[in-house]
C-alpha cells in the first residue's frame, strides 16, 4: 500500500487543536467575577472575556433610557470585536432593564441573563419572610415585581434597594477595609420579624454582593441563607453553549477589557489574581 503525502496546510489543519469561540461576561463593574469563577469551572475549554463597563459604573444613577442605549452601543462593539458563542449579563440592573432589547437588537446572539433568585427563594423559604437586597435600579424594574408575583406571592417579600453597597463591594473586593457600622447599617432593613417569624433568606441580587457574603454574615443580626446566584447563571449557560470536540483552552489565555481603558493598581492585580490579562 503507498503512503499518502499530504501538503503542509493539511498537516497543520490535521494536528491544530479545535478552536472554540469565546464566552464574553459582562457586568458594571469587577462584581461579575463571582459568574466568571463559576462558569470557568463549567466550561473549562473555552476561553473567556470579562468586560466591566466602569467608565459607566455605578449603575444606578443612570435615567434608563440612557442606559439602556449604552449598553446597547456597547455590545453593538463588543459582539463585531469579540465574536463570542455567548453572553453572560452578570449584572441584574444591566439585564432587567437592557435583556429584551439586547436579544431584539443581536437576536443571532444567546444573551444569558441575571435576575434576581427570587423562585429559589420562595421555594427555599420556611419563615415565608424573604428580602432582596439588590440597587436602587434593580428594586424598581416592574421584572423584579413580576418574578414575586410570578413566584412568590405567597411569601413577604422586602425589595431593599442599597444606595452604597455596590461601591462598598468594590473597594473591598480590591482589598480596603470597610467600616462595620456603615455595612451594617445597610443590610439592616433586610432583617424582618413578623407574627413570631423572622427573615431566613436574603438574595443577593447583585453580583457584587457575593463577595461581602462572610461580611454579611459576620455583622447580620441573626444567621440566614444569603443566595448567591453565581453558580446557577453559570450552569445556564454551559447548558447552552455547545460542546466543540478536541477544544482546548486557548494558550493566550482569558482576559479582561475596562470601558475606561485605565483600571487603578488594585484592579490590574486583582485581574492577574483572577488569571485574566488586560486588553
Amino acid at each position: 500500500m503507498t503512503g499518502m503525502t499530504l501538503h503542509p496546510s493539511e498537516v497543520t489543519a490535521l494536528e491544530a487543536p479545535a478552536r472554540a469561540k469565546p464566552v464574553l461576561v459582562f457586568d458594571s463593574g469587577i462584581g461579575g467575577l463571582t459568574v466568571l469563577r463559576e462558569a470557568r469551572v463549567l466550561m473549562p475549554e473555552r476561553g473567556f472575556i470579562y468586560v466591566a463597563d466602569d467608565a459607566g459604573f455605578p449603575y444606578g444613577g443612570w435615567e434608563e433610557g440612557a442606559l439602556q442605549a449604552r449598553i446597547l452601543s456597547l455590545f453593538a462593539d463588543l459582539l463585531k470585536t469579540y465574536e463570542p458563542e455567548i453572553c453572560v449579563i452578570a449584572c441584574n440592573t444591566a439585564f432587567t432593564l437592557a435583556g429584551a432589547a439586547l436579544r431584539n437588537a443581536f437576536p443571532q446572539m444567546v444573551f444569558v441573563g441575571t435576575v434576581p433568585a427570587i423562585k429559589p427563594a420562595a421555594e427555599r423559604t420556611r419563615s415565608g419572610l424573604v428580602s432582596v437586597l439588590a440597587t436602587p435600579g434593580t428594586v424598581k424594574r416592574a421584572y423584579t415585581r413580576d418574578l414575586i408575583q410570578s413566584f412568590a406571592s405567597q411569601c413577604h417579600v422586602r425589595l431593599v434597594g442599597s444606595e452604597n453597597l455596590a461601591r462598598m463591594a468594590e473597594a473591598y473586593i480590591r482589598g480596603d477595609s470597610l467600616d462595620d457600622a456603615a455595612v451594617r447599617a445597610e443590610i439592616a432593613p433586610c432583617f424582618v420579624e413578623k407574627d413570631g417569624a423572622r427573615t431566613d433568606i436574603v438574595v443577593l441580587a447583585c453580583t457584587h454582593y457575593p463577595f461581602m457574603a462572610n461580611l454579611f454574615r459576620r455583622l447580620a443580626p441573626w444567621p440566614v441563607d444569603w443566595l448567591d446566584p453565581a453558580e446557577a447563571i453559570a450552569r445556564q449557560a454551559r447548558r447552552l453553549v455547545p460542546a466543540v470536540d478536541g477544544a482546548e483552552h486557548p494558550e493566550e489565555g482569558d482576559f479582561a477589557v475596562f470601558t475606561s481603558g485605565k483600571p487603578d493598581f488594585s484592579t490590574r492585580r486583582l485581574m492577574q489574581g483572577f488569571g485574566l490579562s488586560l486588553s
